[in-house]
């Protein structure tokens, strides 16, 4: 890794065995800035030559000096890992804020805070954590303990880099493991950091490993006979190439996937409460969050109200320079992401969809930005309201009844959140339990604690991540009984 002013980021190098690597075919390509298209370094490209390299330096790891040590050790190392976070996070936020287009206030308050969170949560919740114990009367004791699974791998998203790596990251580590890390290619540089955070810290060479590249890279890690199991977050079809190439082997797979998630308003919402949310919830990190409730269901009542008072708020959003500090919306990942959402706003037009606000890109900008758009009058079949477009992109549908709104919530392939506002304490119990989606949200919205599961359902994902979750699939439990 070359580092450069926190201005036009760094060249990033793979991580291998504890230290940075070129490419073996020597290849790479060039990593650009989306809010300004300029060139920000280049990077490595991986080859299937570059990942078995580090899979075997994770695989010489996986029975070493990491899984060997005690474990108040090793949590001393995670917590240090997080503490060296927070020493870097200005910098962490400048490159993850330079890779991505998104505000740095957002990235100097969300992803690198949370990420070195990650890292202090689990270095504390692998020293609580207990194995099942039974006495079968007199006859026997039976009792399990864990292991880790042994080589990880871990392929990472663009739209939280840093913060969705170190999810996974850290307890993986916690549990003893040994990983191969592959970030997007289009967000390389804070993981390019990270590994060298890991090696500051303590952790013993060859136990976190990087390789850059492109779907090249991940198939590889997938095919690989000697990785044990798979946690990825992405999209699903992506999803379910990694599902197909792993198979041969039957890895432990652990999946985050897309999302098309209902934002429902009642008519006993608190609406200025209901209206401030969603503004975050539809256009936080330019709405490329997968728990963005970008299909926004209101009841007859208050719709009207809702939609004016959202429509204003989202009209005095500030759209451009990221390291603006009034900047609410900054540019989108990259050309590739911004041509499929805008593809989405002509196929809202010929599905007759009003536009409230926005429908189109930034007039002027250097980079790849979007106005904040609101979508009425489209059915609830159209294209815009079923499928994941990911952008700063919301459609809002009237309903009347109960009946009539769950129905439409549920009527989706994706299963990963919800949110819904509504005073009416019985009604936020019945209808919670009527949705089907692995996070369900009462009267706000990104609200976590790290404790609880985390995961979709239907094609939002397979598992669960968080607390006790986590360690359930970065180890394997083997039950000893004794006779007595």
């Amino acid at each position: 890794m070359t580092q450069k002013n926190n201005q036009t980021g760094i060249d990033c190098r793979h991580y291998i065995d504890g230290k940075y690597v070129d490419s073996i075919n020597g290849a790479v390509f060039e990593n650009s800035n989306p809010a300004t298209k300029e060139k920000l370094g280049t990077v490595a490209k991986g080859s299937k030559e570059d990942v078995d390299k580090a899979i075997t330096a994770a695989k010489r790891a996986k029975d070493g000096e990491w899984k060997k040590m005690p474990m108040r050790e090793r949590s001393k190392i995670l917590r240090k890992v997080g503490d060296l976070i927070l020493e870097r996070l200005d910098e962490l936020a400048m490159l993850e804020t330079l890779d991505t287009g998104k505000p740095l206030w957002l990235s100097k308050t969300l992803d690198i805070p949370r990420a070195a969170h990650n890292f202090h949560f689990f270095a504390d919740y692998m020293t609580t954590i207990g194995q099942e114990s039974y006495q079968q009367d007199e006859v026997a004791l039976h009792y399990a303990v864990r292991k880790p699974v042994g080589v990880v791998g871990l392929i990472n998203p663009w739209n939280l880099p840093l913060l969705l790596m170190t999810w996974k990251l850290a307890p993986a580590l916690a549990a003893g493991n040994t990983v191969v890390m592959k970030p997007s290619e289009v967000t390389p540089m804070t993981a390019t950091v990270i590994a060298e955070i890991c090696t500051d810290a303590g952790i013993p060479k060859g136990v976190v490993n990087l390789v850059h590249g492109f779907g090249e890279a991940g198939a590889a890690l997938s095919d690989s006979q000697d990785v044990d199991a798979i946690a990825f977050t992405g999209e699903t079809i992506t999803g379910t190439a990694i599902m197909k190439a792993s198979a041969p082997s039957l890895k432990k797979l652990s999946f985050e996937l897309g999302g098309k998630n209902p934002n429902i308003i009642f008519d006993s919402a608190d609406i200025e409460d209901a209206v401030e949310t969603s503004i975050r919830s539809s256009f936080l990190n330019q709405g490329e969050v997968c728990l963005c409730g970008s299909r926004v269901y209101v009841q007859k009542g208050v719709y009207d109200e809702f939609v004016d008072k959202l429509v204003k708020r989202t009209k005095e959003l500030k759209i451009g320079d990221p390291l603006a500090d009034e900047t609410f919306v900054g540019s989108v990942v990259s050309e590739e992401h911004y041509n499929k959402v805008l593809s989405y706003l002509e196929i809202a037009k010929e599905e007759q969809g009003t536009f409230l606000t926005g429908g189109r890109a930034t007039p002027n900008a250097p980079g790849y930005f979007i106005d904040p758009t609101i979508i009425v009058g489209l059915d609830k079949d159209s294209r815009c309201v079923r499928e994941e477009i990911f952008g700063p992109v919301i459609t809002i549908l009237l309903f009347e009844t109960e009946e009539e709104v769950l129905k439409q919530v549920n009527d989706t392939t994706y299963g990963l959140a919800a949110t819904m506002w509504t005073q009416d304490l019985k009604q936020a119990h019945r209808i919670a339990a009527e949705i089907e989606a692995g996070i369900v949200w009462i009267n706000t919205w990104f609200l976590r604690d790290l404790r609880t599961p985390f995961g979709g359902m239907k094609h939002s994902g397979i598992g669960r991540e968080g607390g006790a979750h986590s360690f359930d699939f970065y180890t394997e439990l083997t039950n000893i009984t004794v006779k007595l």
